[in-house]
């Protein structure tokens, strides 16, 4: 499977310390740095190189937006990284469904939780 252009996910509670641990672990990055009202930054890096990352708190629905602006990251889609997301965060974390293609629904995502349970989902209309 070819990897995504880059990655994104949403995180249900954005705790920066746990995040920055997780980053640091999963891609050497340094520590997020502020890049504005609430938006972080951080540059990792992966075996292929340089991964920029961009951290934007209440991006939707009380989740916050972690952008992986790299197609050289350790996952191979948005779904692995939500996995590993939710176990190592300890939170409900949301993705969109696969790689999107104009014409698709853009409402349907997967969403993670950190139990590992996982299931396809309307977003935002989904009530939860």
């Amino acid at each position: 499977m070819q990897s995504y252009p880059d990655i994104e996910i949403y995180l249900a509670h954005c705790d920066i310390a746990r995040l920055d641990a997780w980053l640091q672990q999963a891609i050497a990055a340094e520590p997020l740095s502020p890049a504005g009202k609430g938006k972080w930054r951080t540059l990792g890096l992966a075996a292929a190189g340089e991964v920029p990352v961009l951290v934007v708190e209440k991006a939707a629905d009380g989740f916050a937006s972690l952008w992986f602006d790299s197609a050289r990251t350790p996952w191979t889609t948005d779904t692995e990284c939500a996995r590993e997301a939710a176990a190592r965060l300890g939170c409900e974390v949301r993705c969109s469904l696969g790689g999107w293609q104009p014409g698709d629904d853009p409402d349907r995502f997967v969403q993670v939780l950190p139990d590992g349970k996982e299931q396809a989902i309307d977003w935002p209309d989904s009530g939860q």
